[in-house]
């Protein structure tokens, strides 16, 4: 992201419409991405995982560690709603009795700050520096894979109906 391009607002839709969607995506100065209403508040994130470029919209939300994240519905990662945090369960192998406990993978998924303006919705995306993961899928190389994935999986979907006939 351009840290020194100045901040805006972009009008999203009205409330109402947005509480009623639940999700939304939209392309934003040439980026995608998810909004969120869950529990009366309003996330948006970069809309593919930063791990390898699913579609967020259908992962389902859950609280870990009294966090809200998404789940990735392709590989299940686990992504704070607020921070884009990464969020794992391991045990540490140094303790005496380990137990899983959830850690943080830092920062992964970018998140972009809504705002409420008599009942219109706005994001503002993030302008915070230094690359976050899910930046990747905002590039042209990365679009470029997203692409070549999804006529992969059309094409296996084309062979398997074949198959049922």
């Amino acid at each position: 992201m351009d840290e020194n391009k100045p901040s805006r607002m972009y009008f999203i839709g009205k409330k109402e419409d947005l509480v009623q969607a639940k999700r939304t995506n939209v392309t934003l100065d040439g980026r995608d991405i998810l909004i969120i209403y869950h529990k009366r508040t309003f996330y948006a994130m970069d809309l593919q995982c930063y791990h390898a470029g699913s579609s967020l919209e259908p992962g389902d939300i859950e609280e870990i560690n009294n966090k809200l994240c998404i789940v990735c519905p392709k590989h299940k990662y686990k992504i704070t709603l607020a921070e884009g945090e990464g969020l794992y369960r391991a045990t540490n192998p140094a303790e005496k009795v380990p137990t899983p406990r959830w850690y943080s993978k830092g920062i992964k998924q970018r998140v972009h700050k809504v705002t409420e303006v008599d009942e219109d919705i706005f994001v503002t995306l993030s302008n915070c520096p230094g690359w976050i993961e899910s930046d990747y899928y905002q590039t042209e190389k990365g679009r470029a894979e997203l692409r070549k994935a999804q006529e992969s999986e059309d094409g296996e979907a084309d062979v398997n109906a074949d198959e049922d006939v």
